[in-house]
């Protein structure tokens, strides 16, 4: 039962992270396009995302589900699953028209700029720290070689 509570709080608070930075993104570009204000039905769709979305990154990188599977398969299976989340939420929450075919290849492109962005920002930290806890594990034994 507290593997199960671990789990569902590390879930929630992912989601709850996904959803600030979701609505901070959102704002700084409402503002950036001259809107003033976020609707409710915008919130309520990024809230339904950052939910369903931390739950699917859960799956694909916690380890907990799936216990072997490659980084990169883990990626795909995140990826296409959540594109397809967003793309639906585009359809139902109206976020443009959809006949607009060159808004849709705009969308897909960002996320796929936005989504290779993360993926490396992600393996920079990882390996930063890495290397750090690398060096402490190296002084940690230095240390009790001496003594």
């Amino acid at each position: 039962m507290k593997k199960v509570f671990e789990s569902v709080m590390e879930w929630k608070t992912s989601a709850a992270f996904m959803f600030s930075g979701s609505v901070i993104l959102y704002g700084i570009i409402s503002l950036l396009l001259g809107k003033r204000e976020i609707s409710l039905a915008i919130l309520g769709s990024l809230m339904i995302l950052s939910v369903a979305g931390s739950f699917l990154q859960f799956i694909a990188f916690s380890g907990r589900i799936i216990k072997h599977m490659r980084y990169s398969l883990r990626m795909i299976l995140f990826a296409i699953p959540f594109l397809a989340m967003l793309a639906c939420s585009a359809l139902a929450f109206q976020w443009f028209p959809k006949e607009n075919i060159g808004a849709w290849m705009s969308f897909i492109a960002i996320f796929i700029i936005v989504f290779i962005g993360m993926s490396i920002g992600y393996e920079i930290y990882y390996r930063v720290m890495g290397r750090k806890y690398d060096g402490l594990l190296g002084q940690y034994r230095k240390q009790n070689e001496q003594g």
